[in-house]
């Protein structure tokens, strides 16, 4: 054993037995308040699932603490105030799902609204304030110097969080977590992430469930991390690494069990980057949904690589039901320009197969991208003409994140500085297209567009009082 597996394992003892004997001794429990900052319900609300498995993760491991979640789309500020004075947490993770609206007729900012929350919790509490959560992770260290909180992590969290925990509890050395953040001498230090998480815990909030069920009308699980594509804009490889996990079949099957067969849940949508990115993964799922009786629904993110008659037969017996493409744009140029591993022969091949096997699908797009033209645009608009029965959810122009290479072109454009941080949303958008027009464009297709700026909340929330379940884009088109 290398020297430092050696000390991942003497860490991982010493915890055990510290929070064993915890119990032992009859000592007042620790503990931590994992609270979800998120308050964006547009279009409808979505079920924190990173705090989930944190919570999970740290439920069959620190069987010395008392470990509860504070949904800030349930709750207010004040609720919070008041329940942190209340619970008098030791540790207080804070999860940041996103940035902004990503909606580039809006531009909506969440970030003041976090250094709000993050103020109050100070204001109210002695604990350790650990800052995580997807949006965390792709601005990590300009986050954190605006934060200011104790510690970060980004990337996973579970593991790195239950170390952090146990670094507090036996008075050791914490500088050798991987993802996490702290100062050290005055300077923000970042701990680079070379391993990646491979079985995690899971199961649904009781005190979260109703709520999303009834206003969602979905919960959300994983079945895989990572991304293996290099999308142009993209961040998920920043997020959760490039090389893919297959996530543990049993304990997903256990955790769709009981919400079906205990709650009577029957729509889950599963959150993996792309679904089809290991299709013996996928077969063995959806044969053991079958085995289990699971008569649950379920939607997903699909592309259009990797994708076959034999596994949406499978998929579909499983309980498919919806597919969301990451499709973004209908234009082969584009496409290339986008870096997207498949063809427009491959978008229309893949659609009329879902059409055939009756499996509602949308494709979302990129219009006015890089690479995007005048020409490629009318394409694009031309080439949906051929896609039947199906909704088309165009964002316009892309979001620019650092760290991806649409980060690199734009400063290379000179779109962007270096000094920006991209904290307030830019929008990388082709000088080569007028945007003015892109609605036009469409309405003359005569197929179902849905722009970022026309609210859907509204109909979908009524369509949920009448206990209408899943993504329901579907009935645009029928």
């Amino acid at each position: 054993m290398c020297h430092r597996h050696h000390y991942v394992a003497n860490f991982n003892y010493y915890c055990d037995v510290f929070t064993q004997t915890v119990i032992i001794s009859g000592m007042k429990k620790k503990k931590i308040l994992l609270i979800s900052a998120n308050q964006f319900t547009i279009p409808y609300p979505v079920y924190p699932i990173g705090l989930s498995y944190i919570s999970s993760y740290l439920k069959s491991r620190l069987p010395g603490y008392d470990i509860r979640i504070f949904d800030l789309v349930l709750n207010n500020i004040d609720e919070l105030i008041e329940y942190l004075k209340d619970f008098n947490p030791d540790f207080i993770g804070v999860s940041l799902r996103n940035i902004d609206d990503v909606n580039i007729y809006n531009k909506e900012s969440f970030i003041n609204n976090y250094k709000n929350i993050i103020e109050k919790i100070k204001k109210n509490t002695k604990s350790k304030i650990i800052i995580g959560g997807s949006g965390f992770s792709i601005f990590p260290e300009t986050l954190f110097e605006y934060l200011k909180p104790d510690f970060g992590i980004f990337g996973e969290g579970e593991e790195s969080f239950y170390k952090l925990i146990c670094s507090f509890d036996n008075n050791s050395d914490f500088r050798n977590i991987e993802g996490l953040v702290y100062v050290e001498n005055n300077n923000i230090v970042l701990n680079k992430r070379t391993n990646y998480f491979k079985n995690p815990d899971f199961c649904f909030e009781e005190n979260l469930i109703d709520y999303y069920w009834k206003y969602s009308g979905m919960l959300n699980i994983q079945s895989k991390r990572g991304c293996p594509y290099n999308c142009v804009y993209c961040t998920y490889p920043l997020i959760e690494g490039s090389k893919v996990r297959l996530l543990n079949t049993d304990k997903i099957i256990e955790a769709l069990s009981d919400i079906y067969f205990k709650k009577g849940i029957d729509y889950i949508f599963f959150t993996d980057s792309v679904f089809n990115l290991n299709n013996d993964f996928n077969f063995e799922l959806a044969e053991k949904i079958i085995k289990n009786k699971i008569k649950i629904k379920w939607g997903a993110y699909f592309s259009l690589h990797n994708l076959d008659e034999k596994l949406l037969i499978l998929l579909k017996k499983a309980g498919l039901t919806h597919i969301e493409f990451g499709t973004d744009s209908l234009c082969n140029t584009t496409l290339k320009s986008y870096r997207k591993p498949f063809t427009v022969s491959d978008i229309i091949e893949k659609s009329e197969l879902c059409n055939k096997l009756s499996i509602d699908f949308a494709h979302f797009l990129i219009l006015g991208g890089y690479g995007e033209t005048e020409d490629t645009l009318n394409e694009t608009f031309e080439n949906s003409k051929k896609i039947n029965r199906t909704v088309f959810f165009p964002f316009i122009g892309m979001r620019i994140y650092p760290g991806t290479k649409l980060h690199e072109i734009a400063i290379k454009e000179k779109i962007i500085s270096k000094n920006n941080n991209l904290l307030e949303p830019k929008y990388y958008i082709s000088y080569k297209i007028d945007i003015s027009t892109l609605k036009d464009k469409a309405l003359k297709t005569g197929k179902r567009w849905v722009f970022p700026d026309e609210d859907m909340s509204k109909v979908m929330n009524k369509m949920r009082l009448k206990n209408k379940k899943g993504p329901l884009w579907e009935y645009l088109i029928k």
